[in-house]
């Protein structure tokens, strides 16, 4: 009985920097969340009277203000279409050419086309902005939505088809066998098995690539500027912002509305999300 509660108490001391860790960083995470939601309930005296400090009452004003003064619908349904169809085209181009990978014999060409794009997790897109910028205006897309398009499905690509390779590979080779004898093709394959076995392998590039889409300013705002009606919700947010004066309680009422969808949609794929990474890790 002594020996099993000094070893209860080794492996409760074990957990304490951990958790010590853990709290330290959920409170960091936490305050600037927090300051966000109860800012976005205050004046703009109140606000600058006392950062920190709950609102004297309820203020649904600048929610207001934002919903019916600007076109918060508009800018709110262009995110999700930009999301929305990126997303699409990252988890099924990703899926696709992962399954080709994974499925063609090591050699020097397909280890330098897995490799290749691999590469593409290193190199930050951003820097080639100017070049992308040149691209989008011969095209004819600047000042639209579909400009985005293809910028974040480049973006989300590295890592879509890094996770889902090597997930691919992990699948027991007999499915594959089984399928070939019954007369399935290939494209029936990946669609009847490889896409229901991989789906929090996709729930993982999905959520991955969710928030920075999401929470993107750099490429909307040299794309798209002010052209009406085109405009993403981060990209509304510039429009508060003026020379001398900024509108800080419906900046803050817009960046609270605008987080929770990704906080929404995070809560709804996490078991997913956290299915993937742990089957990720033990099999790769």
């Amino acid at each position: 009985m002594k020996q099993r509660r000094e070893k209860s108490m080794k492996i409760m001391n074990m957990h304490i920097p951990s958790h010590i860790i853990m709290i330290a960083w959920s409170i960091i995470v936490f305050v600037p969340v927090f300051l966000l939601i109860v800012n976005s309930f205050k004046t703009t005296r109140e606000l600058f009277d006392n950062l920190f400090s709950l609102p004297k009452t309820l203020n649904l004003d600048n929610y207001r203000s934002v919903m019916s003064d600007g076109n918060f619908f508009v800018y709110f349904r262009n995110s999700i279409v930009v999301v929305t169809l990126s997303l699409f085209g990252i988890l099924f181009l990703g899926s696709l050419a992962s399954f080709a990978l994974a499925h063609w014999t090591r050699s020097k060409l397909s280890n330098g086309i897995y490799f290749l794009f691999i590469i593409g997790m290193m190199l930050p897109i951003k820097i080639a902005s100017i070049r992308l910028l040149e691209i989008m205006k011969s095209l004819g897309v600047l000042g639209k939505l579909t400009s985005l398009f293809p910028v974040y499905i480049a973006m989300g690509l590295p890592i879509a088809i890094f996770v889902l390779t090597e997930f691919i590979r992990s699948l027991p080779i007999d499915l594959y066998e089984a399928a070939y004898m019954d007369g399935a093709v290939r494209t029936r394959i990946y669609a009847t098995i490889v896409l229901p076995l991989i789906k929090p392998a996709l729930a993982t590039v999905a959520i991955y690539n969710l928030v920075p889409i999401w929470n993107d300013l750099w490429f909307p705002l040299i794309f798209i500027g002010r052209a009406e009606g085109q405009q993403t919700i981060l990209l509304a947010v510039t429009d508060l912002q003026g020379q001398y004066t900024t509108q800080w309680t419906k900046v803050f009422a817009l960046l609270t509305l605008s987080a929770l969808p990704v906080l929404t949609l995070y809560l709804l794929m996490s078991k997913q999300f956290v299915k993937g990474l742990t089957a990720g890790a033990v099999k790769g």
